[in-house]
């Protein structure tokens, strides 16, 4: 039976969005602190977010309009503020990301709805989440319009803060026993990471001297 294949351009946006996220998987999730015009901290999830580079530290995320049209809340206040916090979320923090993922209006703050805490921030005015794991103080470095329906919000990585216990100072690594992110699946699937393995990239001449 041969193999499926899909021309994009074909495909109706919804199934487009099906596949890509069914295969590209796991995805982190990031749960965005912004701030209104009143104050008031919204958290906002999204997993079509990564890094990009270290140099400088560039995040992205993929922001997406309202059905209706118009900005949701998370690219209004990037826009305004040009500012936000990318929260990560461990296992324990599951239940309440879900909860920040209900389309609240804009008065209400997703922190007081799911009973998180916040502490300021050290780079920007947006404060972050006391019960993520780590979380990246981010200023806005330029949104791309890929369509009429997504932007490509990038940000300059100012500041990390991490968990006590999770870091090791001296190897420079963070701990897999304590840390246990959640990943993103499709629909409404996580995902732990399970026990993580090692592969030992090798270099050229490591690889020809084993062909002998």
């Amino acid at each position: 039976m041969p193999d499926l294949s899909y021309d994009l351009a074909a495909m109706k946006q919804h199934d487009r969005y099906k596949l890509l996220i069914s295969l590209v998987i796991p995805r982190p999730i990031a749960l965005v602190t912004t701030l209104g015009p009143n104050g008031v901290v919204n958290a906002a999830p999204f997993s079509f977010f990564n890094i990009f580079s270290e140099s400088p530290a560039i995040a992205v995320l993929g922001l997406q309009i309202k059905p209706e049209g118009g900005l949701k809340d998370t690219a209004t206040h990037i826009r305004d503020r040009n500012e936000f916090v990318i929260n990560l979320v461990d296992e324990g923090l599951g239940e309440q990301m879900n909860q920040c993922a209900v389309d609240f209006p804009a008065e209400v703050s997703e922190i007081d709805v799911a009973k998180l805490s916040t502490l300021p921030s050290e780079k920007v005015k947006t404060p972050r989440i006391a019960e993520a794991p780590a979380a990246l103080e981010c200023r806005h470095y330029t949104t791309l319009e890929v369509s009429a329906t997504r932007r490509l919000a990038l940000g300059e990585i100012l500041h990390v803060h991490v968990r006590d216990g999770l870091w090791d100072t001296e190897k420079m690594r963070i701990d897999m026993t304590q840390y246990r992110p959640l990943a993103r699946l499709f629909g409404n699937f996580y995902a732990s990471l399970g026990e993580p393995f090692t592969h030992e990239r090798q270099s050229y001449e490591e690889w020809a001297a084993a062909q002998k």
